[in-house]
């Protein structure tokens, strides 16, 4: 086995990784909430723990690689009702719409992928024995809620102690909780909502709140205690810090050994976020870039480390990832064959991905490699950059296959005149003045598609590049 190295944040240090059971590992991560298209900061999740669950296995590992999905949510239920659709028929459309985004981004199938519909029984069995434990209670709003106050180590994933979160809150007057911090474990049914959110329980009819969801399902699949846990840096709290609660609340000794979290996603310096116009699907980056240039981009960030999203960066991987691809490309009739185990560039990128899963170093690798294989024009080289690439899902088609589609997009870019592109830019610019934004976006999706890139200056000016 490997002398990997994780960041653990409840530890909030680097600590060598030892699985509860030799030789395997359990890894659970918090999926998408689907009533939506997966946006930037999902691939970010899905493309970094594919990356981890590749290394785990490629390092000896039996890994067993839980990614669950949340199909059941306050946002889930609005958006149903507002398209008049069933739950079931919306989450439906948008998991495979989410398993396609995966697909694209090279993001292999998790061995499980449990919907949260489906373990309600397991629910309410821990919900039946934080009751049994003191640390639920049933509201007068028929709520049942868990008494944070009575466990004593809320707080020590992300490192917030309760005085300070409860200075921190205003008290709700509609809520029957006992104290602001309280959070839900099953909500109580209302009339507005379907039938089929409304599930029996000790309790009375309802639906689980979000964070018991994951405490179940990694249960249920994983055992009472495993070895990492995973998901953005945003779910450290609450609802990382809830599971702990949650889950060594009811079973009285420790839930995860080993914590990862990943960064946010930034658009141009600037939070990602609908409200500021910078919100992208990975639906959107397809349509201008090819999927692995997109992978590329998110793993040559260390997984930790905000990650900026903007075109320039994505150019810029573009260039790079064709770079790779090019040395395979003069190196004809390289064949496949094993890693070599033994060779400076193995240990290099070994040591990399055991220092944290340090994705940047490793790909650093892969260019020293390409070097080599442009100087040397070795078969055996080119087969070794490929195999290097592989295990992190990168490098696994042709080059062919890579520099034709490259090229195709280059070739539309160049099939609009500048004097064409000027009379789109200045179309827009005409269709924002009237507030006809659909006639806008759909001018710049247009460009975009083409391979054309728009950047919105201040003042009103717009300057474009073809990408």
């Amino acid at each position: 086995m490997s002398n990997l190295k994780i960041y653990n944040t409840l530890a909030r240090e680097k600590q060598t990784f030892s699985p509860i059971n030799p030789g395997k590992v359990g890894l659970y991560v918090c999926g998408m909430t689907v009533y939506d298209y997966c946006h930037v900061g999902h691939a970010r999740v899905m493309v970094v723990f594919d990356m981890v669950q590749r290394w785990l296995r490629a390092s000896g590992y039996a890994v067993t690689y839980v990614r669950n999905i949340t199909d059941i949510d306050d946002k889930i239920i609005a958006r149903a009702q507002q398209n008049k659709e069933s739950i079931s028929q919306l989450t439906q459309r948008f998991i495979v719409a989410m398993d396609e985004d995966a697909a694209a981004l090279g993001v292999q199938k998790p061995d499980y992928q449990p919907r949260a519909t489906n373990y309600v029984p397991q629910m309410l069995s821990l919900i039946g024995q934080l009751n049994k434990n003191g640390l639920a209670y049933k509201a007068v709003d028929g709520d049942v809620n868990y008494s944070v106050r009575k466990f004593p180590g809320y707080g020590k994933l992300s490192g917030k102690s309760l005085d300070d979160l409860r200075a921190g809150e205003r008290v709700d007057v509609n809520s029957g909780k006992q104290d602001p911090l309280d959070f839900v474990l099953w909500k109580a049914a209302k009339e507005s909502e379907p039938a089929e959110v409304k599930w029996d329980s000790p309790w009375g009819k309802g639906r689980p709140g979000w964070h018991i969801e994951c405490s179940a399902m990694s249960c249920d699949l994983l055992g009472e205690c495993f070895d990492i846990h995973g998901g953005g840096q945003d779910l450290q709290f609450p609802h990382h810090e809830n599971e702990i609660a949650q889950s060594e609340g009811a079973h009285r000794h420790t839930f995860v050994n080993y914590w990862m979290h990943n960064g946010f996603v930034r658009v141009d310096n600037e939070k990602m976020s609908k409200s500021l116009g910078n919100f992208f699907t990975i639906r959107d980056v397809l349509k201008k870039y090819d999927p692995e240039v997109m992978r590329f981009f998110i793993l040559r960030a260390h997984y930790r480390s905000p990650l900026n999203y903007s075109d320039a960066h994505l150019d810029d991987a573009q260039q790079a990832l064709t770079r790779l691809y090019t040395a395979l490309n003069n190196v004809p009739g390289a064949l496949d064959e094993p890693i070599d185990r033994q060779s400076v560039y193995f240990k290099r990128f070994a040591e990399a991905m055991d220092d944290d899963f340090n994705t940047p170093v490793a790909i650093a690798v892969l260019f020293d490699l390409a070097v080599m294989v442009n100087k040397t024009k070795s078969s055996t080289m080119a087969a070794q950059l490929r195999a290097l690439g592989s295990i992190i899902g990168l490098l696994e088609r042709t080059p062919t296959d890579y520099l034709k589609g490259r090229t195709a997009q280059v070739q539309a870019a160049n099939a609009y005149t500048e004097a064409q592109i000027q009379d789109k830019i200045a179309a827009r610019a005409a269709a924002k003045k009237a507030k006809d934004f659909a006639l806008a976006d759909s001018i710049r999706r247009e460009l975009t598609e083409a391979g054309i890139v728009l950047e919105d200056k201040p003042g009103g000016q717009t300057e474009w590049r073809r990408g």
